[in-house]
């Protein structure tokens, strides 16, 4: 493990885990281990994998095989035409990131879901480890009614299936988890990756099933100009055009996962030269 190397994991629904995990296990074979990372930060789908990934449990090509076939326990929504409607007039009418968060939040407490318990119970159906790595791993929630963000990490007071079902708690589809009293929603409220909690690392790997962001949600790529700013190496990785259409037109399919880390998988090869040189820049 290198303590100056961050992996950072963005948000992205069911796609955005399969994705993922393509991208991991294509690098990994390709030679470029991303597992090693000293700080894993997860956002949203990236919580799920970042979790399982630094259990210790799982090979990088063992995660990708977790994703292929059928999505037993799974159970599909929807982030439909209406909700994102509501997303857009809440953006409308905040000035601030914040204030854009708080309103957000007030919409996921008032909307009807399924119970927080049954939620619950998919997401630990998705990790093989329900308590927290030795290494270092933040996943980020949003509080839904201050609109600050949370980072849950070890020793932060809350279970890791607890901070990993906050962090997944997409704002009008599922319902806000309870940690410590407190209500939490999806950490991609705030940033599709959260990237800049991985300030102060050398080398950064940012892997980004969403790309897009706004005036008050900064983008992938906002965060890395940032980073690189302040004079990190940093690779950000984000869709191709194939991985695109494998999505389909709903992230949050459970038929998807399977086609999106082909996908990811396929892509991985482009992206293994730039990879190796910041993962290995500067290293010993």
């Amino acid at each position: 493990m290198s303590t100056d190397t961050a992996l950072v994991l963005g948000g992205g629904g069911l796609t955005g885990i399969g994705w993922e995990c393509g991208i991991l296990y294509g690098l990994a074979r390709a030679g470029v281990d991303l597992t090693n990372a000293g700080l894993v930060v997860g956002t949203s789908a990236g919580s799920v994998v970042g979790a399982q990934l630094t259990s210790g449990l799982l090979t990088p090509q063992e995660l990708y095989e977790r994703q292929l076939g059928g999505a037993e326990g799974e159970v599909a929504a929807r982030l439909g035409a209406g909700l994102l409607a509501r997303y857009a007039v809440a953006m409308a009418r905040s000035r601030t990131a914040t204030a854009y968060r708080q309103r957000v939040g007030a919409l996921a407490l008032a909307a009807h879901t399924v119970g927080e318990k049954e939620r619950r119970d998919v997401l630990a159906s998705r990790l093989v480890s329900r308590e927290w790595p030795e290494r270092r791993l933040v996943v980020t929630a949003v509080d839904a009614q201050s609109g600050e963000l949370e980072a849950f990490e070890r020793g932060s007071g809350s279970g890791l299936v607890d901070a990993v079902s906050a962090s997944c708690a997409v704002p009008g589809v599922w319902p806000p988890v309870t940690v410590g009293g407190r209500r939490f929603i999806d950490g991609g409220i705030r940033s599709a990756t959260n990237a800049d909690l991985a300030v102060g690392h050398a080398r950064v790997v940012i892997i980004a099933p969403i790309s897009l962001g706004s005036k008050l949600v900064p983008s992938p790529s906002a965060q890395a100009a940032r980073l690189r700013e302040a004079g990190a190496r940093v690779l950000l990785i984000t869709p191709s055009a194939a991985a695109r259409k494998a999505f389909g037109r709903n992230v949050l399919d459970p038929a998807r996962r399977d086609p999106a880390a082909r996908a990811g998988l396929a892509q991985a090869a482009e992206h293994v030269e730039e990879a190796a040189a910041v993962w290995s820049a500067g290293a010993a």
